[in-house]
């Protein structure tokens, strides 16, 4: 029988680098002999992709955070069933930029007191957890600058402002606090290089193969 692969999440604020960081992440452990499969939420499956265009793109306002929960967990589900589940199963290491981690942050703690709603979908829809989650935790006026910059045309939530990034930050390191058997803070305000190397030695502490 094949061993089930790692799960890795990357979670962070717009523009914290969590997106790089899930990038070199994967080939760091492609470079070290893992098959890996990177994904990023919301999104990771074709149904879940076309999920994603609802969520990041458009007017501030579109969506009230309880629709955003369900479109949400929509999206995970389609992106648990077709890619993560078949991946680990092989044995194949997945690495994600964003899990449920997001949607407990961003709609549960940031749009209203919806974490208890969050995670009762969570438990009946998805009902499972990353082995292990690397929060970039980052300055979020640099944060923001940093992702505005891009011009993606899906910068639905950076448009919220700065105050909403700075209760996102907030409610991460609260999260790292509540979980730190999984959840992992990395100082985002030092250069690339460093802050791989260091998420790449925590899990190979962590996580050992």
């Amino acid at each position: 029988m094949t061993a089930a692969g790692r799960f890795l999440s990357l979670e962070g604020i717009d523009g914290s680098g969590k997106s790089t960081q899930a990038r070199r992440l994967a080939a760091h452990l492609r470079g070290s002999g893992r098959d890996v499969v990177l994904t990023r939420e919301p999104g990771g499956s074709p149904g879940a992709e076309d999920i994603r265009r609802l969520l990041v793109e458009g007017e501030p306002d579109r969506w009230s955070a309880e629709t955003e929960i369900l479109l949400f967990t929509a999206a995970r589900r389609d992106h648990l069933e077709r890619t993560i589940a078949p991946a680990l199963a092989a044995g194949r290491d997945v690495v994600t930029d964003r899990f449920a981690d997001s949607t407990r942050v961003y709609q549960g703690a940031t749009r209203g007191d919806l974490r208890a709603l969050v995670d009762l979908l969570h438990g009946a829809m998805i009902g499972r957890e990353p082995d292990l989650t690397l929060v970039v935790d980052m300055d979020p006026a640099a944060a923001l600058a940093r992702g505005l910059a891009r011009h993606s045309g899906e910068d639905r939530f950076e448009t919220f402002g700065l105050p909403f990034q700075e209760r996102l930050r907030a409610g991460f390191r609260a999260l790292a606090a509540e979980a730190p058997e999984r959840v992992v803070l990395i100082d985002g305000n030092r250069p690339e290089e460093v802050v791989a190397a260091e998420i790449a030695a925590i899990v190979a502490a962590r996580l050992p193969r």
